[in-house]
């Protein structure tokens, strides 16, 4: 398990960055925290180390939001306001999760026993006037994912 400090939303970009440049050959990454902690922020920074260079939003009402980059496809799903995880198999929720593809998941409590096990859990949480990120693995291939993160 990694935690670390991050005191603004530009520290929580480079640490997406970062752990970005761990996640180039694909994984499934649960995005954890209350509304407001960084979840989207840190994606951003994951994005950017993956070469995109747009604007990040959370995928809150699309449940997801593909990006095809040069090398690698990266889902990003928000399930917020997921009622019923039966609604992500009608979307075809399988094809997306592919070893080569990366998917950033908020809000995967919302599709447990539809979505994947994660490689990688991130978990953010509001922390005096920053945000505390922990880093954990559920996967073989998450501790290798993990195994040169360093901040």
């Amino acid at each position: 398990m990694h935690t670390e400090f991050l005191v603004d939303e530009q520290a929580t970009v480079d640490c997406g960055k970062r752990l970005g440049k761990q996640l180039l050959t694909g994984g499934v990454v649960y995005l954890l925290g209350d509304l407001g902690t960084g979840k989207t922020t840190l994606s951003r920074g994951i994005l950017n180390a993956c070469g995109y260079d747009g604007a990040v939003k959370s995928p809150t009402y699309t449940l997801v939001e593909p990006y095809e980059l040069d090398e690698l496809q990266l889902f990003h799903f928000d399930l917020y306001r997921l009622l019923d995880p039966e609604e992500l198999e009608y979307m075809g929720v399988r094809d997306y999760f592919q070893p080569s593809h990366l998917c950033l998941v908020e809000w995967p409590c919302r599709g447990l026993g539809v979505i994947p096990q994660a490689d990688v859990i991130v978990e953010l949480t509001v922390a005096d006037h920053g945000r505390t990120i922990h880093l954990s693995h559920e996967s073989t291939r998450g501790e290798q994912l993990l195994t040169d993160f360093a901040p």
